[in-house]
């Protein structure tokens, strides 16, 4: 079999284990999992006949059975597979009535906390039936494991409780499809039905499920037919997209920049998943393959390393081992072609823009952007303007728009210094302390660090004098650097002409963080070229949700690793474009 182009089309490795689909297969049929009408309406007769029942018969529960319900806690879907529910179950007549007695005791302490006729109202409600339900599961979650060694737990700690909730869920639905009654008691003393069961510490409780044949079979929730509560009507408790903002929700950035569509990133891992390789097997390259492709890049086969150069008042401090003029000196070195990163852009056949962002002395054959107001030494004063800073992002949206024809889009600085302006933005930004950012720099020695510290220190007090949360180009001008304000605009106007935008270091990832809190659909057009040495600086890649292409340790700046990831992004585009595929 070939393809239109004539190419031959191999037959698909097809796995012996795991998911025998193939992208083709769900692309054509999307709901080919669905398990047939008969099933969906089975289970939406089970979810509708949910019941919390409180009367039962006393006959005994088989054995299958209450294997069959606990089977199915079992089989819920539980955060990072953890499993952290325990099943005691409990059949000792002495062990229900006590827990019957506690539940007595916690629902005439909670009526006494309501309005009179609203507790009377409650006392006449049958609550639970400990006493007479055969069986008793408790479903306790053991939380012993630290929450962040719990693949999703660091994030959201609670969420083995909201697992073991599942577990109950699935027991119920199981429970009334073969006909027993459950109901979930909650009027315990979590400590007290702790002590009752001999929990050790780290195992709590989400209740008490009573389990047996129901004696009743009620039409309707029972809470509902004692006019208590009514069912929500479902509009009711939908919201589209975002919490209301007449509420007190706090407003986000109207973002004109869209991120790339869906069926573009399906269909960008759809047509990977057609080559004669098991999926993802470039691991992380894979992955940003398929970035490229859902941009639009599936055909690029060049890019341009946008270099932008700046000095800063800041180095008068003490906080580099370089003198400020190697600035200058590399800038114009890469206008000739000869610099670092010049060399290694030319190397990844990428073109160069070198800018100039504010060198003490123009650099000829730079592009001019440099900045017209004071500019200051962070510690005591502003970085620079915000008109200086709203037109250094105004002639980057220019420079990004236009570099975006060429392909990729590689940022890299050059300024000498500007590792402290940048631990200082982090800071600003991700609200770090400055011996989480700073970092050695290139060349500095431990007094050199202190320096540092206390420079971003004092910048940051600065920083937080001011009321309510800064604008993020408000922080630009406080503790910023004129390179990475234009590199800001660099990444929105590239982002917005559709091309894929190579980030370098911590102050060429910086601009990154910027433009996404400006416009967040930003995000979607960037890569992480590499992760430097700064420490701040996988951070930053972490708050952008990005995997980096490289860890190679650099210390350099100038665009090195952005080229170097760029290259080895065009070798994977091309790569995907000849390689065979399967039918």
């Amino acid at each position: 079999m070939t393809d239109e182009g004539g190419a031959p089309r191999y037959a698909r490795p097809v796995p012996t284990v795991g998911d025998v689909s193939s992208a083709a297969q769900r692309r054509e049929d999307p709901a080919g999992w669905a398990m047939g009408e008969t099933v969906t309406e089975a289970l939406a007769a089970v979810v509708a006949g949910r019941r919390d029942i409180r009367r039962y018969r006393p006959d005994a529960v088989p054995e299958d059975l209450l294997t069959a319900v606990l089977e199915a806690g079992h089989r819920a879907p539980s955060v990072g597979h953890s499993q952290p529910w325990r099943f005691i179950v409990v059949t000792d007549p002495a062990t229900r009535d006590r827990a019957a007695a506690m539940a007595d005791r916690a629902r005439l302490q909670q009526a006494e906390h309501l309005a009179s006729e609203r507790a009377a109202r409650m006392l006449d409600l049958k609550l639970e039936g400990l006493r007479e339900a055969p069986v008793g599961v408790v479903v306790a979650c053991d939380r012993r494991t630290p929450a962040s060694g719990v693949l999703g737990r660091a994030t959201f700690p609670d969420a083995d409780l909201w697992s073991c909730a599942t577990a109950i869920e699935n027991m119920w639905l199981t429970a009334r499809a073969h006909g027993l009654g459950m109901g979930w008691v909650t009027l315990f003393d979590p400590d007290e039905l702790a002590d009752l069961l001999g929990l050790p510490e780290g195992v709590v409780t989400l209740g008490w499920l009573c389990l047996g044949w129901p004696d009743e079979r009620p039409p309707s929730p029972g809470l509902e037919r004692a006019a208590w509560s009514r069912r929500t009507p479902l509009d009711e408790v939908v919201i589209r997209d975002r919490w209301p903002a007449d509420e007190g929700a706090p407003r986000q950035p109207v973002s004109h920049l869209r991120a790339p569509a869906g069926e573009r990133l399906v269909s960008a891992t759809d047509a990977a998943d057609e080559l004669l390789s098991p999926p993802e097997s470039l691991g992380v390259l894979d992955r940003a393959l398929n970035r490229a492709v859902a941009v639009g890049a599936e055909g690029v086969t060049g890019g341009t390393l946008v270099l932008a150069g700046a000095d800063h008042p800041v180095t008068d401090l003490g906080v580099s081992a370089f003198p400020a003029s190697s600035t200058g000196d590399v800038l114009t070195a890469s206008v000739a072609g000869t610099s670092l990163g010049a060399a290694t852009a030319a190397g990844a056949g990428l073109a160069v823009v070198p800018v100039d962002a504010g060198v003490a002395t123009p650099v000829a054959g730079a592009r001019d952007a440099r900045p017209s107001g004071p500019r200051g030494d962070l510690a005591t004063t502003d970085a620079m303007t915000v008109a200086d800073v709203e037109a250094l992002v105004a002639a980057g949206r220019e420079v990004g728009a236009e570099a975006a024809a060429s392909g990729l889009v590689c940022l890299g600085e050059v300024g000498v210094g500007n590792t402290t302006v940048a631990a200082a933005l982090a800071c600003a930004l991700l609200d770090l302390e400055p011996q989480d950012a700073v970092g050695l720099g290139s060349g500095s020695d431990a007094a050199m660090v202190a320096r540092k510290r206390e420079v971003v220190a004092s910048a940051l007090a600065r920083t937080k004098g001011e009321a309510g949360p800064p604008s993020p180009l408000r922080l630009l001008a406080t503790v910023g650097g004129p390179e990475i304000a234009l590199l800001t605009g660099v990444t929105l106007g590239a982002a917005a002409a559709g091309a894929l935008v190579v980030l370098d270091g911590l102050a060429a990832s910086l601009p990154g963080v910027i433009a996404a809190r400006l416009e967040p659909g930003v995000q979607g057009y960037l890569l992480a070229g590499q992760v430097s040495r700064e420490r701040a600086h996988a951070l930053v890649l972490r708050e952008l949700g990005l995997e980096p292409l490289l860890d190679l340790r650099l210390r350099a700046g100038e665009g090195v690793g952005a080229c170097l990831a760029a290259s080895m992004l065009l070798q994977g585009l091309a790569v995907r474009r000849v390689a065979a595929r399967t039918r």
